[in-house]
């Protein structure tokens, strides 16, 4: 452990480094100069910190000020030594940081205890601190542990819908993106984005509730069968509600929102405008986006501009207008996503 010793007696300055070296694993480092001994302590972190008070240049409550005025040494402990008793320059060295003082001339004995007891509260200190880093380092990993769970239980989820709608093919993974893509525009910040299209996947789990007739049907459905197929949104919610985790949480808001409209118009509950969660009006866009693209057995896709087009020409209909806004003003990536993530035997269409 290291002590500094800052005093311009040098005598004084070798008797207490002597007697500092009488304490097992302690080191001493003394310096005749106050601005020496500054410019040590920018760069290192001694464990105590013994100073004269009467000093040419900068005396001890001057040096004492500016040590306590770095970060790095605002908990190391520091004796001041002086042969002024008074309450005065006590009470000032006190409110200033000093930790604890020595009268000159100096005790042998008196210096040895109190740079002992100093020292020793200085290592339960510094094992403290280890010991709270070690913790916050186990919970940040626990947390990290967690939230990858999450996500990983969210995608396998998101997996299992598509297993039931073979129509979905790389949509998932695109509308994903789209969904970052809306959400940066909109100014979320970098985690709110992440999560976003971590959970947008999950908006259609519902859909292991409904039925193969009425899931895998290749024509028009009924309005009876449309009526079953809306379910899905209420399904979903009740799979994914109730969980503390922000990520599911978010994906069942989404699961029961994202067929909502603008104009209030959507199902299953009829929210409109801005009582509509952002989440659920940002996903709304991604995900009608890239169905247009997406060829079905009763469509063909629709080619980007075309799909634009549609988009644009519901604004503020079904769609918030600041989401779509935010969707063409990322036009570039989002031509860049539609090819990266291409369906089987697809053929490009812009």
């Amino acid at each position: 452990m290291q002590v500094v010793i800052v005093d311009d007696d040098s005598s004084t300055l070798f008797i207490t480094s002597a007697v500092i070296r009488r304490i097992d694993d302690a080191d001493p480092v003394g310096f005749s100069n106050p601005g020496e001994a500054l410019d040590w302590l920018e760069r290192n972190t001694p464990d105590l910190i013994l100073i004269d008070q009467v000093m040419p240049d900068l005396d001890g409550m001057g040096m004492l000020k500016r040590i306590r005025g770095q970060r790095h040494l605002a908990d190391v402990p520091v004796v001041m030594i002086t042969a002024d008793t008074s309450v005065k320059l006590r009470v000032a060295a006190l409110e200033s940081g000093c930790t604890d003082f020595l009268t000159k001339p100096i005790v042998v004995p008196e210096l040895l205890a109190r740079a002992q007891n100093l020292l020793r509260l200085r290592l339960g200190q510094r094992m403290m601190t280890d010991h709270t880093a070690m913790l916050r380092s186990r919970v940040e990993e626990a947390t990290a542990q967690l939230r990858q769970q999450a996500q990983e239980l969210v995608a396998r989820l998101a997996r299992a819908a598509e297993f039931r709608d073979p129509e979905t093919g790389m949509h998932i993974e695109r509308m994903a993106s789209y969904t970052r893509l809306i959400a940066a525009r909109l100014g979320l910040d970098p985690e709110e984005c992440d999560r976003l299209a971590q959970a947008a996947p999950m908006h259609d789990i519902g859909k292991i509730g409904i039925p193969d007739a009425i899931l895998l049907k290749a024509g028009k459905l009924s309005p009876s069968e449309l009526q079953v197929m809306r379910q899905h949104t209420v399904i979903g919610h009740a799979v994914l509600r109730g969980s503390d985790h922000p990520l599911i949480h978010l994906a069942a808001e989404i699961a029961l929102g994202h067929h909502e409209k603008f104009d209030g118009s959507g199902y299953p509950n009829g929210v409109r405008g801005t009582d509509i969660p952002l989440s659920c009006r940002i996903v709304s866009v991604a995900d009608v986006f890239d169905a247009l693209t997406t060829a079905r057995p009763y469509k063909r896709p629709w080619t980007l501009e075309e799909a634009r087009s549609f988009i644009a020409q519901h604004s503020g209909t079904h769609f918030d207008p600041a989401c779509v806004d935010a969707l063409f003003q990322s036009w570039d990536d989002v031509i860049a996503v539609h090819r990266a993530h291409p369906d089987p035997d697809d053929v490009e269409v812009v």
